[in-house]
């Protein structure tokens, strides 16, 4: 049987690469992408099962990234998990606003990663 595939979107080495070894402990295989600007086309190309995306960046939008991902009728049904977001209200909304599937800081992220994945995975 072959592994889900995780699409993670990082720019800072911690939690990214923590969230990295986590996911593959989980038995993930994964796909970095660290520039947003380049999130859909990676997402079309390797379709993953989840997108995980750090929505601080000090280079792209990322929420921007990521509306365009729910636009697009290849992406549109891709759950995506948010982090790195602790504090910050007007990001967590704006993540949101363009269809994060599920927001945590970056310690729950970490924490807690199997029950989050599977709270955005599940098909109702």
């Amino acid at each position: 049987m072959t592994q889900p595939l995780a699409l993670v979107l990082y720019e800072k080495l911690l939690p990214g690469t923590q969230l990295v070894n986590r996911l593959q402990d989980l038995r993930y295989r994964v796909q970095t992408v660290n520039d947003a600007a380049l999130l859909l086309e990676c997402a079309e190309q390797v379709k993953p099962m989840v997108v995980l995306a750090d929505l601080e960046s000090s280079r792209n939008n990322v929420c921007q990234a990521i509306a365009r991902l729910k636009e697009h009728s290849a992406t549109r049904h891709l759950p995506v998990i948010a982090f790195g977001v602790d504090g910050n209200e007007e990001l967590q909304a704006q993540g949101k606003a363009v269809g994060v599937t599920l927001v945590a800081n970056d310690a729950a992220l970490l924490s807690h990663l199997a029950q989050l994945l599977e709270q955005a995975l599940h098909v109702e």
